[in-house]
């Protein structure tokens, strides 16, 4: 059977709001729909053109959040919609799904991303003894009884020890991404879907030494300063195959291909450095070839560990600032990731990008782009 090739036309996002911020009035599935109808905008495309919606959420606590999306956004009732929840690594793996999907002829045009609103997640409660007492809980268990489970801050701060990456390196690298962030303010716009009259991230600023060193400790060398905050966005890009971009005469960025990689969950921070690796070697493209990496910053510690490992040029890595300086909106950060990166390569061609991100439980996940 022959493999279908595969191509990003469009990628919007909202921007990225602090939790009980600006998008605090704000649904999951509404804040979606208005970058979602935005994104087909941008590809010049008709909702009936859909065929699927791939949507992440990891907050929404279950039922069909891409069923709601495409309700709401009034796509075709055909489109009924597949949800996934793999964590951090949710809205890329949701864009490598819907490239599947295409590659195997099932689709012509997938439209795939995430969505996250922290800010009215609802209140979840569990049994916790024989007497059916439900106690709230914010954080669900990411591993089975038997594995060492520890909250991510800490795992990260126990890899920055070990690595000896110190308080110092991560609150640069923090400083660092709100520069980029703020040099970039201007071109972000453009891929920024304005919702309530926002068109940039509102958490962006200006990060010093000083306000790194008074910052309050999560844990070890890890604090609010260089960990990525909770946030609401939505982020999604328009897939399509071959055909349908020649028969539409668009112009496209091609996804190559997709990794995913495992590694014990106390050492998830990790992870996003075996599927990189693992994706480098499935293109056949080296490092050396590559002009934009896109890096999830859920930690500073974690950007710089998978950094080193990886022997990345840091000056391709996160050119316009990453999550340290937007916020973490836990399904859509993946997504952002790859909106983000289509909205770099669409710009020149005969150029390589990659994307990759983390998430609890010891998973990571990467994306290559070509345009």
């Amino acid at each position: 059977m022959t493999i279908r090739r595969v191509f990003v036309i469009a990628g919007k996002r909202s921007a990225v709001a602090p939790r009980d911020g600006a998008f605090a009035s704000l649904n999951y599935y509404d804040l979606a729909a208005q970058v979602l109808i935005d994104v087909l905008n941008a590809a010049k495309i008709e909702k009936l053109d859909v065929d699927e919606l791939i949507v992440s959420n990891a907050l929404g606590a279950g039922g069909n959040p891409a069923r709601m999306v495409s309700l709401e956004a009034r796509l075709n009732l055909s489109v009924g919609g597949i949800s996934i929840d793999r964590q951090c690594c949710g809205g890329l793996d949701a864009i490598s799904i819907g490239s599947d999907l295409i590659r195997s002829g099932r689709s012509e045009v997938v439209v795939a991303g995430g969505v996250e609103s922290y800010s009215t997640r609802p209140i979840r409660l569990r049994s916790e003894n024989t007497d059916k007492v439900l106690v709230p809980y914010d954080r669900p268990p990411f591993a089975p009884f038997g594995f060492n489970d520890p909250e991510l801050a800490e795992a990260t701060a126990k890899l920055a020890r070990k690595f000896e990456i110190s308080k110092k390196e991560q609150d640069d690298w923090s400083i660092n991404s709100h520069l980029n962030a703020l040099k970039s303010e201007k071109i972000l716009r453009s891929e920024i879907t304005p919702i309530l009259d926002q068109k940039k991230d509102l958490f962006t600023r200006k990060l010093s030494q000083k306000i790194c060193e008074r910052a309050p400790k999560l844990s070890d060398t890890i604090t609010y300063a260089n960990s990525a905050i909770a946030a609401d966005a939505a982020g999604f890009v328009v897939l399509v195959s071959e055909n349908f971009l020649k028969n539409r005469m668009l112009k496209g960025i091609e996804v190559l291909d997709s990794a995913t990689s495992g590694v014990l969950p106390e050492e998830a921070p990790l992870a996003p450095a075996g599927a990189m690796k693992k994706l480098l070697d499935q293109t056949e493209v080296r490092l050396s070839n590559l002009n934009f990496i896109e890096l999830m910053e859920a930690y500073a510690a974690q950007a710089i560990l998978c950094s080193r490992i990886c022997d990345l040029d840091l000056d391709i890595v996160n050119i316009r600032g990453g999550a340290l300086s937007r916020g973490h909106p836990i399904g859509a950060s993946g997504a952002i990731l790859v909106v983000r990166l289509f909205n770099e390569l669409i710009k020149t061609a005969g150029k390589f990008g990659m994307a990759a991100i983390a998430a609890a439980g010891g998973i990571g996940s990467a994306i290559m782009l070509k345009s």
